[in-house]
């Protein structure tokens, strides 16, 4: 596929050193971050992981933490009740599957409760240096639009489209890069196409 190369050289131009926007010390606490990150921002999630992490930032700590107090700490992300029970589920899975260690494979990660495709990938790729794509609502949108993936596709759908065409060794760049790209330029709303490189093969309005 043609397309893919010109892809991959704008976002090189646009963002030739992207990284992952949250923020962890270790790769359990990148997991509860991303867990803690659905239908969140980022920024609000890094504000409240700072005194999340301070008293729990392994799978026992967040244990003793309980429920309750899991609850008060994450309130401001949201869903804060199906996300305080994912969290607990899964750090009790960690110690009883892992002895407490956040494994660094798709299949042993989503054995996790509360742990899927997407998750798993983040992690592989910042954690533990893994080549993945994790196809969230900016990659999948920004791979239909510009017709990576088919516009009926699915995340898994297109997660193995895009794992075809783009280099092994540059997956998990490309994966923040289309991040970046679809928050700051490809938007859901309003996207900035003026002056984007990549109009000559965007289905945007066109589906």
């Amino acid at each position: 596929m043609k397309q893919i190369n010109k892809v991959i050289d704008y976002l090189d131009e646009l963002y030739p050193a992207p990284g992952c926007a949250l923020n962890f010390s270790n790769p359990y606490e990148l997991l509860i971050a991303v867990m803690l990150s659905a239908q969140c921002t980022d920024k609000r999630v890094n504000i409240v992981t700072k005194d999340l992490f301070q008293v729990a930032n392994t799978p026992e700590k967040m244990l003793k933490l309980g429920e309750s107090k899991l609850k008060q700490i994450i309130y401001p992300c949201g869903f804060y009740n199906a996300k305080s029970k994912a969290i607990l589920e899964t750090s009790k899975d960690l110690i009883e599957k892992f002895n407490g260690n956040v494994p660094s494979t798709m299949e042993e990660l989503t054995s996790l409760r509360g742990v899927g495709r997407k998750t798993a990938n983040v992690v592989i790729g910042n954690a533990f240096g893994g080549q993945t794509i994790a196809v969230d609502t900016h990659v999948h949108r920004v791979s239909k639009r510009l017709g990576l993936a088919p516009t009926n596709s699915t995340p898994t759908s297109c997660e193995m489209e895009l794992l075809k065409i783009v280099p092994v060794d540059k997956r998990t760049k490309f994966h923040h890069q289309m991040i970046w790209f679809g928050r700051e330029h490809c938007k859901a709303i309003k996207p900035i196409c003026e002056g984007c490189k990549l109009q000559s093969i965007c289905k945007h309005n066109k589906i």
